[in-house]
This record gives structure tokens, sequence and C-alpha cells, in this order.
């Protein structure tokens, strides 16, 4: 695919880099990722792949720098290995998705994520800290790292088991930036052999790649400073609009 020029492709990328940025520096950490639900409604979804890794490594280096060494060394001992594991299998089975399975593939996951957040909302008091699960958080990474690696959609499967844990917000945020720094740059290698990583979406990355530290920068900014509220109500709102669209055109389109 040649270059990106079309218009509504960047109105729809800058914020959503912004965005996603912010949520890497820290601000409402593991929020989703708005980068592929968003591009995929313009360009095919194995582009808008492409296209979003390169900036999300870009990111990766301010946010792990910005938190290195304050993850949970524990959960990330476990975390790492099962999300390994799920690139691999990502990487095996990504040829063989149209499409359409990988726009239903983020559009289905995304409305999960948020309908188990508003199912939590409805809680006024949270359950008790989950204990620390060496079985369940392998598979959750691994469920992670096959969804990132399809679709850059790792956030819910790693919440459904990190969230729970009630870590510390700094640890959590931590935890949080350094699993998809590591498993981002991971991602490279398969891409690189699937052809994601091809000159016109290399280029389209490097038009929005001056996004990429300004939103991170805002979010660690963001992260010490404002309160979660706000960005949480507009990051879900563009997650459900893009969720039901992507959902739709996945099955019927």
């Amino acid at each position: 695919m040649p270059f990106v020029t079309d218009p509504w492709f960047y109105a729809l990328a800058i914020p959503a880099v912004l965005l996603t940025g912010i949520s890497k520096g820290g601000f409402a950490s593991g929020a989703g990722n708005l980068l592929v639900p968003l591009m995929a409604l313009t360009v095919p979804a194995p582009v808008a792949a492409g296209i979003a890794l390169p900036l999300l490594c870009a990111m990766d280096i301010s946010g792990v720098k910005a938190w290195w060494g304050k993850w949970d060394h524990r959960e990330m001992r476990v975390l790492i290995p099962g999300a390994l594991a799920g690139i691999l299998i990502g990487a095996l089975t990504f040829r063989f998705m149209s499409d359409r399975a990988i726009l239903s593939m983020v559009g289905v996951t995304t409305l999960l994520f948020l309908g188990r957040t508003l199912w939590l909302s409805r809680h006024r008091l949270p359950p008790p800290a989950a204990p620390h699960d060496p079985v369940k958080g392998g598979l959750c990474a691994a469920a992670s790292g096959f969804t990132s690696t399809i679709a850059h959609a790792g956030s819910p499967p790693l919440a459904i088991y990190l969230y729970p844990r009630r870590l510390d917000r700094q640890v959590m945020a931590a935890t949080t930036v350094v699993f998809f720094g590591v498993m981002n740059y991971v991602k490279l290698i398969p891409y690189f052999f699937l052809g994601n990583l091809s000159p016109g979406n290399l280029a389209t990355s490097a038009v929005l790649l001056p996004l990429a530290p300004v939103g991170v920068y805002l979010g660690i900014w963001m992260q010490k400073h404002v309160p979660d509220t706000v960005f949480y109500r507009v990051l879900y709102g563009l997650l459900a609009v893009t969720g039901v669209k992507l959902t739709w055109d996945g099955v019927f389109g």
C-alpha cells in the first residue's frame, strides 16, 4: 500500500496517537489502545497494525525510561513468558486471518473490555485485592500477546488479571507500560517477516511520529497532576463507538 494521504485517516489517527501516548505515559495506563481501532475505520486492519507498531515502539522509549525498575517484579516474571508464547501463536496465525476476522477481533475485544469496565463501575465497594496467581497471570498474558500481535489489542486480557490485583497506582502504571514495551519490541520480528513493516506503512508512521513523545510526556505529567475520570470518559466513549463500528464491519461488512 502506498503512503496514506486520506485526510480522514489523519483526522482519526492524530488524536488516536496523542491519546494512546497519554496512556503509554502512565495516565489511565492500560485504558485501551485507540490506534488500530480508529485507523482501521479508514484503512485495512493489517495496514493499521503495521503503521501503529513503530509509533508504539517510539512511545515505549519514553514510557519505559520513565517507569524503569518500578514494576512489580513477581508479576513480570509470570507475564513476560506468557506474552512471548502469545506473540508466537499470533505470528503463526496472522497470515490465515482475513481482514474481516481481524476487524471482528478488534471490535469484540474492545466491547468486552468496555463491558467489563462498566460492570465493575456499578460496584461502589471494590472487591478485595486478588492474590498473585501464576497460572491465571500466564494465561492472560498469553492472550494479551496473541491479541496484541494481531491488532495491538492486548490491554483487555491483561486487565482481566492485573486490575483485580489492585496494585499501587504507580506500580500498576510501571508494570503495564514496561510489559507492553517489551511486547512491542519483540513484535517487530514477526511483523518484519509478515511484511507489515512495508515502506508505505513506515512512511505513514514517520508522518505521525512527532506526536508520539508529545502524548507520552503529557501522560507522565497528567499521571501526577490530573484525575483519571475525564480522560477515561473520553477514551471509553471513543472506544465504544469504534468497537461497535468495527464489529459491525467485521461481521456484516
